[in-house]
């Protein structure tokens, strides 16, 4: 059987094409079926593993403000949709009740942080310590990798607010620079 591109097809429709078939006396019994246009392939027909998460929309380390909140705004509309009002009610983590089953319904819009810093990332531990040194050359005296999973803490044990204040106003330079390097 012929297959044709899909444009093809398309552009035949458009034209008024609807083919064509021997309609006379001459056909047999024994003749092969008339070609027609197909969609399908010889290919084995294997659907994409797509999980949910891979149509979520995904944050980036270079982000603006504005640019956060565009991406967030489909997840804030659809959880004022189903009775939620993210900014006033919503406690991270809740898994049940009216704001669990909202979230469960929204979940596929709610951006996935930058792939530096997502834990399904097995670099992202390896980003998060050279983000730590570079923190570090910047004068962050108390910083550290999280033990649980990507991304840092600052402060440390004595909850320095030297090192907190140098560390937020540091960690979004950093997190670019340590990411040019990997490019």
């Amino acid at each position: 059987m012929r297959k044709y591109p899909m444009a093809a097809l398309l552009l035949a429709v458009m034209i008024g094409g609807t083919g064509c078939s021997n309609t006379g006396s001459d056909q047999t019994d024994t003749a092969e079926p008339p070609e027609v246009a197909t969609l399908r392939s010889d290919a084995p027909s294997v659907a994409p593993s797509v999980s949910p998460a891979d149509e979520r929309p995904r944050e980036r380390l270079d982000d603006t403000e504005e640019d956060a909140k565009a991406r967030a705004r489909p997840y804030e509309k659809c959880m004022a949709d189903h009775g939620v009002d993210i900014h006033r009610e919503r406690a991270g983590g809740t898994t049940s009740g009216r704001i669990g089953k909202a979230n469960k319904a929204c979940e596929n819009l709610l951006p996935l942080p930058p792939w530096e810093l997502d834990p399904a990332n097995p670099e992202a531990r390896d980003f998060a310590r050279d983000v730590v040194a570079c923190l570090k050359e910047k004068g962050v005296r108390y910083v550290e990798v999280n033990p649980d999973g990507p991304g840092w803490s600052f402060g440390g044990e004595q909850n320095d607010a030297e090192s907190i204040s140098k560390g937020m106003r540091f960690s979004p330079e950093c997190e670019r620079e340590v990411a040019a390097k990997r490019k």
